[in-house]
């Protein structure tokens, strides 16, 4: 019995200084490893940044259609009860946007077709609408 508790602890202290051992010489990380992990996170990081800039200038852009279509809206409203050609630009805090006004004859009688056009940058915003002379 004592034989077999030794042979037991034996093979027990081998198996936990093997283990151990072996362990010991995996404990870091090889310059390969280190190097393709970087390159992994570099390339994701260059996405993010790709995508977060283009959804920013996505936003950018929507907001100065949102404001020019906005504006045009309102320049319609007065050309309604006043229709005359003219350009000009808005004030602050709109400086950027400028507007062109039209009144055409349209093919109906008594009809008038009202144009009006705002532009900021490459950005361009046409509304038209028909009003009674």
């Amino acid at each position: 019995m004592k034989s077999s508790k030794l042979k037991n602890s034996i093979i027990l202290n081998f198996r936990i200084l093997f283990l151990n051992s072996h362990l010991s010489q995996k404990v870091g990380f090889t310059l390969l490893e280190i190097l393709i992990a970087l390159a992994i996170v570099g390339s994701l990081l260059i996405t993010l940044i790709y995508t977060l800039n283009y959804h920013l200038g996505l936003v950018e852009r929507q907001v100065v259609v949102t404001a020019a279509t906005l504006l045009a809206k309102n320049k319609l409203l007065e050309m309604e009860k006043k229709p005359e050609e003219g350009k000009g630009a808005f004030e602050s805090p709109y400086k950027d946007y400028t507007y062109e006004t039209y009144v055409k004859d349209s093919p109906y009688v008594g009809i008038s077709e009202i144009v009006v056009l705002v532009r900021a940058g490459k950005e361009e915003v046409k509304l038209n609408e028909f009003v009674f002379r």
